[in-house]
């Protein structure tokens, strides 16, 4: 799910201050505001994610040892 407000870490400490100053009595009213744009779902079929996932994994593990 996305946020119709995408800042969210700028609206978070927003939040943060708007609760510890009284601004907002608790979490509750904050989860009144909360709105969604877009909601996304996997289209990849589950045996190309293995594959690519396994991939990922596999470049990782050698790349673990480049520092050494």
């Amino acid at each position: 799910m996305r946020p119709r407000i995408q800042e969210t870490t700028a609206l978070g400490a927003a939040y943060l201050a708007g609760l510890g100053t009284g601004y907002w009595r608790n979490a509750g009213e904050l989860d009144a505001q909360w709105r969604i744009d877009r909601i996304f779902e996997p289209e990849m079929h589950s045996d190309l994610v293995a594959e690519l996932l396994a991939g990922w994994h596999k470049a990782v593990e050698r790349s673990k040892h480049w520092a050494e």
